[in-house]
């Protein structure tokens, strides 16, 4: 466990071995969001675009859904 302690101006500093661990480096994004009175900090990605490509492959597709009910209801008109 790592403990460390504020600043003056609320500015802590991420201990050495959980920057290497979570690949935090200078200039990195991070997300700091509060869960049940504690702060959660996650790194984000560089290139949000290409991480989450691919991100549904393995569920429905909404665009096939929507095209099949578009194709559906032309066949009752």
């Amino acid at each position: 466990m790592n403990i460390v302690t504020t600043s003056s101006r609320g500015q802590i500093v991420i201990p050495k071995n959980i920057r290497n661990e979570l690949k935090i480096g200078p200039g990195k994004r991070l997300l700091i969001k509060i869960e049940e009175a504690h702060a959660i900090i996650m790194p984000l990605p560089d290139d949000p675009v290409e991480h989450f490509c691919g991100y549904f492959k393995d569920r429905s597709s909404l665009t096939k859904a929507l095209l099949d009910e578009r194709q559906k209801d032309r066949a009752r008109e």
